[in-house]
């Protein structure tokens, strides 16, 4: 068990593994916050029991199992997932021209336009319910599933074509009669972790979290699709555009908002990877009274493992202080500090309670809060 006690107010304590000790407990404790916070790495597997048993608040992470249905004790949250994409293999002999490519990739992805399975959402378009700059590609997300709608499609035969799935739920999505060698493969659907996407912006020095467009739809857009355009022109032009964005050399929100559009506009017309949609990450926490938690914020796209989860929660058996436990998925092997990152899930949560920076991005779109400041108007005293 490692502990650090922070010099802030708050005691936090993150148990992982290995035993040490070290720093002094301070005699105030701040608000509702925890005086103690642990995190632990937990089996999906033996999440489900430990919630329901209260040796555990929340479970930061997707997957969680319950023996039977979901005890009435058992909240959840939802966020964005994964991206679930289609890729093709440049190497592939199949695909001579643009014109072959793009109709072998959009003939696989339409299969996936009636598909039902759970948590998956057919969505053709980077720029997801999920982002905060949505309402500004609304009309382009419904041009674009609109042309995989299989009503008069013309249809494309896939013989000959080597599918690979990566992941159970691309599995269940494109059942294949058998999986082709790593190099044997033409179109590949997979899941893309939209953390891990972010992941190398989203930590640095001194509390940074990350650029200020870490949470934007045309971001995750560029990141997922540029480093695939082979037109050296159109890869040209994004990356001007792309630059445009992340540096504010654009005159005022209309300008801002044509560009997003144009950058949106190259990044998908093209054929080497096409979005075929996203998955929800569900998280689960103890609500019982008084075994469990309450006033739980979180973020759209990363769900518990963010800083708002951290700053909001409130234990419902005592009034302030207390004990908060966390579960979560993965196992640490970040360096676990500032000069060698908090990369990890793990590392992240663990940063989120010990960076104190000074902003950090809102829940539910694309803005970002300040931390412990705020634009109070003063009153002159009568």
């Amino acid at each position: 068990m490692k502990k650090f006690f922070v010099p802030f107010g708050l005691v936090v304590v993150l148990a992982v593994f290995g035993t040490s000790y070290s720093g002094h407990e301070v005699p105030i404790y701040p608000s509702y916050y925890p005086q103690e916070i642990r995190i632990e790495s937990v089996d999906p597997a033996a999440a489900g029991r430990l919630l329901e048993q209260a040796q555990i608040h929340a479970y930061v992470g997707d997957e969680t199992t319950f023996e039977h249905a979901t005890p009435k004790s058992i909240s959840h949250v939802e966020s964005l997932g994964t991206y679930v994409v289609l890729t093709l293999n440049p190497v592939s002999p199949l695909f001579a021209n643009e014109e072959s490519r793009c109709s072998v990739i959009h003939t696989v992805a339409r299969t996936l336009a009636t598909a039902r399975e759970h948590h998956f959402f057919f969505h053709p378009y980077p720029v997801t319910p999920f982002h905060g700059d949505y309402l500004h590609h609304f009309d382009l997300a419904a041009a674009a599933k609109k042309r995989y709608s299989t009503v008069g499609a013309k249809p494309t035969s896939l013989q000959g074509v080597k599918l690979r799935a990566e992941g159970k739920l691309a599995k269940r999505l494109l059942p294949l009669p058998g999986h082709p060698a790593p190099s044997g493969w033409d179109v590949m659907l997979e899941q893309i972790d939209i953390g891990n996407l972010i992941a190398p912006y989203s930590i640095d020095l001194n509390g940074w979290l990350g650029p200020p467009a870490l949470k934007q739809g045309w971001f995750h857009a560029y990141l997922l699709l540029a480093p695939l355009l082979s037109d050296s022109s159109a890869r040209e032009h994004a990356e001007s555009i792309f630059q445009r964005l992340r540096t504010g050399k654009y005159r005022d929100a209309i300008e801002k908002l044509n560009l997003e559009r144009d950058l949106l506009t190259t990044l998908t017309d093209q054929c080497r990877r096409v979005i075929a949609g996203y998955t929800l990450k569900r998280e689960y926490y103890n609500s019982e009274f008084s075994a469990g938690i309450e006033n739980i914020a979180y973020d759209s796209q990363a769900g518990l493992n963010s800083p708002i989860f951290i700053r909001t929660v409130k234990l419902k058996d005592l009034p302030w202080n207390g004990w908060l436990r966390l579960g979560i998925k993965q196992r640490p092997v970040a360096a676990w500090n500032p000069l060698g990152g908090f990369t990890d899930d793990p590392g992240r949560l663990i940063w989120f309670a010990l960076g104190d920076p000074a902003l950090f991005p809102e829940p539910y779109n694309a803005d970002w809060l300040l931390n412990r400041m705020g634009d109070v108007q003063s009153t002159p005293v009568r």
